[in-house]
């Protein structure tokens, strides 16, 4: 099978690649589409450690179902599919409390670290277990279906936080995971929806989405534009999906007192914390990783239009011109979001 193969930090090439084998309860999926992801750009220069060449990466992901296991029962051959991107393993002590996203033993696709290495879905073809295939209805594209991978990160956190109705919030990054929040936080029943963000272009498209107001640090003081439109209260929740230092203090001092704080973005390793704001205002801190069986409900959203994911894609490509777009990526053009790629094309 055709292949995009990460055969050395910054070098990719399109290659022939055994096709995955099928064990009894798999499912071969012939991808249609699979998003580039962020932790990809990431790995792609090895700065996060977690994609260790030589590996195929990839995700975010769609397809058709080519062949299945001996004891797969829930597909059939040529059913439309996504799948989660992490692979539980059902056994452990989180799995069996229903907490999957934070299993002992779990497996991420495309990602090859010191535990383990696993193929991703930059490929013609990629093999998963039966219990991660959710079925698809026929009104939403591949390439649609493919980000439903980070619209459950999105709906994810949103779930991990605690929402009455009319709530304001405040979403800090208003990159593709923010702009999802967004729209997560509009159908959980918030009210008003704050973004902020240094890039004027994101926060437009940020209120085309569900945000009412759209704040730039650059020109504005953002945690006092926040008081005001909050009469001098603060938000009620705020949503950092960044991951740095200033991002995560703008959350903190941007959110009322008896607030929530939801951490999304993962770009630091260390943060400085402002600890005595969190505790002599009673916040509470809520960290999100990945999803956790919110799958069915996220195609549900995008299928009803609720999520709009066709304003962030930015383009759709063949698999041979994935190297390109890498490089595009990882220079950090302007105006570039998300990325399809299509490997039957």
């Amino acid at each position: 099978m055709k292949a995009l193969l990460l055969e050395e930090y910054k070098k990719l090439t399109v290659t022939d690649m055994p096709q995955p084998e099928v064990g009894a309860r798999d499912v071969l999926v012939q991808i249609r589409a699979c998003g580039i992801c962020g932790s990809d750009i990431h790995g792609f220069d090895g700065s996060s450690g977690r994609r260790i060449p030589p590996l195929i990466m990839g995700h975010e992901a769609s397809g058709v179902v080519a062949e299945i296991g001996a004891e797969v029962s829930s597909v059939k051959e040529g059913d439309r599919v996504t799948f989660d991107s992490m692979m539980s393993c059902g056994e452990c002590g989180f799995c069996k409390r229903g907490q999957m996203n934070l299993c002992d033993d779990r497996r991420v696709l495309g990602v090859s670290c010191e535990d383990y290495r696993q193929h991703g879905c930059f490929a013609e073809y990629a093999t998963v277990p039966e219990h991660i295939i959710y079925p698809l209805p026929d009104n939403l594209p591949f390439e649609h279906a493919a980000m439903i991978e980070p619209v459950s990160v999105a709906v994810h956190a949103v779930k991990r936080t605690p929402i009455a109705a009319g709530d304001t919030a405040v979403v800090v990054g208003a990159g593709m995971i923010g702009l999802l929040v967004v729209q997560a936080l509009k159908a959980a029943g918030c009210g008003q929806i704050i973004a902020v963000d240094l890039a004027d272009e994101k926060l437009a498209l940020a209120q085309t989405l569900g945000a009412e107001l759209g704040i730039n640090p650059n020109t504005t003081d953002a945690v006092a534009a926040i008081r005001e439109a909050t009469d001098g209260r603060g938000a009620d929740i705020a949503m950092e999906v960044v991951g740095a230092t200033p991002t995560v203090q703008t959350a903190i001092e941007a959110t009322r007192k008896g607030g929530h704080v939801t951490l999304i973005g993962n770009l630091a390793p260390q943060v400085d914390f402002p600890l005595q704001s969190v505790v002599t205002r009673e916040l509470t801190v809520h960290g999100t990783c990945g999803s956790n069986g919110e799958y069915p409900e996220c195609i549900d959203l995008l299928a009803s239009g609720t999520i709009q994911v066709a304003p962030l894609i930015t383009a759709q490509a063949t698999l041979d011109e994935g190297p390109k777009w890498f490089d595009r990526l990882y220079a950090a053009e302007a105006g570039l979001m998300k990325v399809i790629l299509k490997p039957g094309e």
